[in-house]
């Protein structure tokens, strides 16, 4: 009896543990801003530095520096509280033909976020797709972009960051300055405000774009910085990355 107890009892523990299909370096969400003030040609531009960042050298070059050398990225378009799109599923990128992949679905995918910001709630989506993956990663990130720090629906800021940094995960922000990329600037300080109302977990960071020209040079810096486990590799890319250019 006391065996069957035992082993009824270990049985139980195992199905308690999730079971993960793949373990990688990174889980990426990139949440990007699709409110009111992105019109469509916006859209495309926004997800064309991704795409364009997301298979350049110097970022698969971050991601093979890792102990996997491969990492799992979503791309998501926000809204407001009901509109949250994952424009392109949850991706594991180990190399040119992934990336390539993933650009490619990015680009062809049609939009449909709309609306006045939630960042509080595409925060909480975030977490959610991380939670929900049968995905193990060693880090686990958020990356919100967005043109204001503004939340006129759904949950607050504070409420849905606090959640996500609680979780073990980091959020790391792009604040959009640039009118022909993104939206309008704001009268305010939008990065001073990524980094009081925004961003949290160790070694949270901001990155800002302020004309068309470095939008997609920001994301490549921002996704090299989020990808290489170690300062060191990100700073030796990122120089390299620079002296090419």
């Amino acid at each position: 009896m006391q065996k069957l107890r035992l082993i009824t009892t270990t049985f139980l523990l195992l199905l308690s543990f999730p079971s993960f299909s793949e373990e990688l370096d990174l889980e990426l969400v990139l949440l990007a801003d699709a409110t009111g003030s992105i019109d469509d040609a916006e859209i495309r531009f926004q997800r064309a530095g991704y795409a364009e960042a997301i298979t350049d050298a110097s970022v698969l070059n971050a991601i093979e520096s890792n102990i996997y050398g491969k990492i799992a990225v979503t791309y998501v378009e926000w809204g407001d509280l009901l509109s949250q799109d994952v424009v392109v599923d949850w991706t594991v990128i180990s190399g040119k033909a992934s990336a390539h992949s993933f650009a490619d679905s990015l680009m062809e995918a049609p939009r449909r976020a709309y609306g006045r910001n939630a960042i509080g709630a595409a925060l909480l989506k975030g977490k959610d797709l991380i939670d929900n993956n049968d995905i193990q990663g060693l880090r686990r990130v958020i990356d919100l972009s967005a043109d204001s720090a503004n939340n006129w629906n759904g949950p607050t800021i504070s409420e849905a960051r606090q959640k996500v940094v609680s979780a073990g995960i980091v959020i790391n922000g792009l604040a959009v300055l640039c009118r022909h990329c993104s939206g309008r600037p704001v009268t305010y300080d939008l990065e001073e405000r990524f980094y009081t109302d925004i961003i949290g977990g160790p070694a949270a960071f901001v990155v800002t774009a302020d004309s068309p020209q470095t939008f997609a040079d920001a994301v490549r810096k921002k996704l090299i910085l989020e990808i290489a486990s170690r300062p060191e590799d990100a700073n030796r890319i990122v120089q390299q990355m620079a002296h090419i250019d």
